[in-house]
């Protein structure tokens, strides 16, 4: 066995010294809650002092349970309908913005605004827009002469297009800057190329942007769906799941699980399946993301 010297010991140990506040943080506030999480999907607990193994119980009054299979759908309604436009939506102000245009740098600075703003304060002015009595959005559509206009998050049917409008201006300023930077790292020859072969713009998009942009798009695809899956805070400020539970997700059935109705295991056991929904979503994520590369 080799001995390690005094130096090589000293240097490993600076090493670990930098490593170690970030790994103990991750310890203590993802892993160990995740077990916690896992062992008291098993148990009953109401926060007092009984606590008692119940197996899969949780988990079977899950599946029977009207609530969790609406927050499921709509969950699944919300990313469905909030990654693909978002993703449109922060490529193309990025190729916009990336263009010699006088004032590129304050859009930028405004698209990105949102992102960094309070959510009680998004969520306040959406809901002042589109408030169903005197909001802009309404007295606009009346002014055009439609007589009964939405009720918008005041309607089961228009609450959660309301939401995901919200969600997609709060965050496509974000996404639009890793676009951007994405899209100044591709070399400018590339296109110089491809215009003397005689390329359109479309084509040197489809044949230069969109490859070189597919790592940039399967980072930007994984952290969307993430987000999507754990939405809640901007939920909760504008409609705190309703009317009714129209807008009602799976973080919202938790909280309300766990910290209204005190039903600690049976929250921890809806946990438990997003956090396996998303664990699936992202490795058929990393697989089709292989299979593009390679098309490509």
């Amino acid at each position: 066995m080799k001995k390690i010297s005094s130096k090589t010991l000293k240097n490993n140990m600076i090493a670990y010294s930098f490593i170690a506040p970030n790994f103990i943080g991750y310890l203590v506030f993802t892993l160990l809650p995740v077990i916690f999480t896992l062992v008291l999907s098993l148990c009953e607990w109401n926060a007092g002092d009984k606590f008692w193994f119940v197996g899969l119980k949780n988990y079977q009054r899950m599946i029977k349970n009207s609530t969790f299979k609406i927050s499921l759908f709509n969950t699944l309604y919300y990313a469905v309908c909030t990654v693909p436009i978002t993703m449109v939506c922060s490529l193309g102000l990025a190729k916009l913005l990336n263009t010699a245009i006088k004032g590129k740098t304050i859009f930028r600075s405004a698209i990105f605004f949102p992102h960094v703003a309070a959510v009680v304060a998004i969520a306040a002015v959406w809901n002042m827009m589109f408030n169903p009595d005197m909001g802009p959005v309404n007295m606009l559509l009346q002014a055009i002469g439609i007589e009964n206009p939405p009720r918008w998050a005041a309607s089961t049917n228009w609450s959660m297009p309301v939401v995901i409008l919200a969600s997609i201006w709060r965050n496509v300023g974000y996404y639009m800057i890793i676009y951007l930077a994405g899209l100044q790292g591709i070399p400018g020859e590339l296109y110089e190329a491809a215009k003397m072969d005689g390329a359109s713009g479309w084509q040197s998009f489809r044949r230069i942007t969109v490859p070189m942009l597919t790592p940039i798009t399967f980072f930007v695809s994984i952290m969307l769906t993430i987000s999507c899956f754990k939405v809640f805070d901007l939920i909760y400020t504008m409609t705190e799941g309703g009317p009714g539970r129209s807008t009602n997700v799976l973080v919202m059935h938790i909280y309300q699980s766990a910290f209204t109705e005190y039903k600690f295991g049976y929250a921890s056991a809806v946990a438990m399946v997003l956090f396996v929904i998303v664990l699936a979503i992202t490795l058929i994520q990393f697989r089709a993301e292989k299979k593009w590369s390679d098309y490509m």
